[in-house]
């Protein structure tokens, strides 16, 4: 592989590299990657969406409110388990509330999910 490393004047180090090694250096990531993605779902520790679950999921009022109906949970259990109120879960559903990252990451551990799985980014 040849390479040549350079310091800008800043101080910090770069690698000039062909641009075809470069691209089998990300191809290389992008299929261990995708490994890794494989043995995630093979162990559980990742779930696939069917088209339509995808579907529902970006036509639901948020995340919340899609994976609680996924995992069967009414508003007042999975309220127990993540240690709110059902006003406070239904208005997080709704859009109405924002959880606290606290409530948040309580409510992802009681659905089996990151709690980035319920989180949208406006744009």
């Amino acid at each position: 592989m040849a390479h040549q490393i350079i310091m800008t004047p800043g101080g910090e180090k770069l690698v000039l590299l062909p641009f075809d090694e470069f691209q089998a250096l990300r191809d290389a990531a992008d299929a261990a990657a995708h490994v890794q993605t494989l043995a995630a779902l093979a162990h559980g520790e990742e779930e696939r969406l069917t088209p339509a679950e995808a579907l529902a999921l970006a036509e639901a009022a948020t995340p919340l409110a899609f994976w609680r109906r996924k995992r069967g949970l009414t508003q007042t259990v999975l309220a127990e388990r993540a240690g709110i109120s059902q006003s406070a879960l239904a208005g997080m559903e709704s859009g109405a509330r924002v959880g606290t990252a606290a409530v948040l990451a309580r409510v992802a551990k009681a659905l089996h999910l990151h709690v980035e799985d319920l989180i949208t980014v406006d744009e």
